[in-house]
C-alpha cells in the first residue's frame, strides 16, 4: 500500500478538479481526500496499491477538459485508515 500527497498548480480550482480526482480515486479503488488551498492549488491525499497510484496520478495530471495541470508536487507520507475517497471542504 502506497500513501502519497500530491499538490497541484495551475488552473485547478473552479474548473470541477475536486469532483474529478474524487470520480478517478473512486473508479481506482484509491482512499484519502481532496481539497482546495488558499493559495490556489488543489491538495490530494491518496493511498492505494503501487499500480493503482500510477494509474491515479496519470488521470489527475490530465484533470477535467477546463484544467490545466502545470505542476504537481508528489510526497510520501504515512497510510492512513481512511474508507473512502472525499471532497474536503
Amino acid at each position: 500500500m502506497l500513501a502519497r500527497r500530491y499538490v497541484l498548480k495551475g488552473r485547478v480550482q473552479g474548473v470541477g478538479f475536486r469532483h474529478f480526482v474524487h470520480q478517478a480515486a473512486n473508479n481506482l479503488g484509491i482512499r484519502g481526500w481532496v481539497r482546495n488551498l488558499e493559495d490556489g492549488t488543489v491538495e490530494v491525499q491518496a493511498q492505494g496499491g503501487s499500480e493503482t497510484m500510477t494509474r491515479f496520478v496519470a488521470e489527475i495530471r490530465s484533470g477535467p477538459s477546463f484544467a490545466m495541470v502545470e505542476d504537481i508536487q508528489e510526497d510520501d507520507v504515512e497510510t492512513e485508515d481512511y474508507e473512502e475517497f472525499v471532497i474536503e471542504r
